[in-house]
């Protein structure tokens, strides 16, 4: 039998948090979104983007790092890779830009692991899907979610508009109608790892 990759979490109370200039989004409303992607489009084609999957645990159990705009809309921490631009440099990149502090010094180590899912736009739609359907030969938008393993202690610098959340694994399990299809399956896609609990 084939072993499961290890995960190591470690507490939340471990990792400091502070604050830093807003983030702030390009659009307004999904619609603003929508059409901002279809510009995009049209100069550079389909759009590729990368998520990070932070891992840390409370009370013995997996949470994930998520991003709270304003009251409701929550989203992994990622974004847009740049034309030609490495998975695993830009979503470094990303990290750095949303969470990373302003010196060199307050930069996390990101250790950015596997690939655990891909999401397809098919059009320009919020709907993604986990497979890119057949009669489709363009999609707009691929998304892809990894692992990014935190060392033992991390300094996170959180956009003074936005909130970091520790959310559960099982408050996101087929909860999609609060954290969306993407976020909600989360669970399944990490049910082949250990995750090896340290307490320090």
């Amino acid at each position: 039998m084939a072993m499961s990759q290890i995960v190591n979490t470690y507490p939340l109370s471990n990792y400091s948090f502070g604050t830093k200039e807003p983030k702030l989004e390009k659009d307004t409303s999904v619609a603003d979104r929508l059409a901002r992607m279809k510009i995009n489009y049209m100069k550079e084609g389909m759009r590729t983007s990368v998520d990070a999957i932070l891992l840390v645990q409370e009370h013995n159990h997996p949470h994930i790092l998520l991003l709270q705009i304003g009251n409701t809309f929550c989203k992994l921490p990622g974004g847009r890779l740049k034309p030609g631009e490495n998975e695993v440099e830009g979503l470094k990149r990303k990290l750095t830009s949303k969470l990373g502090g302003n010196s060199a010094g307050l930069v996390p180590d990101w250790k950015v692991g596997e690939c655990v899912a891909t999401w397809w736009r098919p059009n320009f739609e919020t709907m993604m899907y986990p497979y890119c359907p057949p009669h489709i030969t363009k999609p707009k938008e691929c998304k892809r979610l990894y692992v990014v393993h935190l060392s033992e202690k991390e300094y996170f610098a959180v956009p003074k508009n936005l909130k970091l959340l520790a959310v559960p694994l099982f408050e996101l399990y087929d909860n999609v109608q609060r954290y969306g299809p993407v976020i909600s399956t989360i669970p399944q896609q990490l049910s082949r790892f250990h995750f090896n609990m340290i307490s320090s």
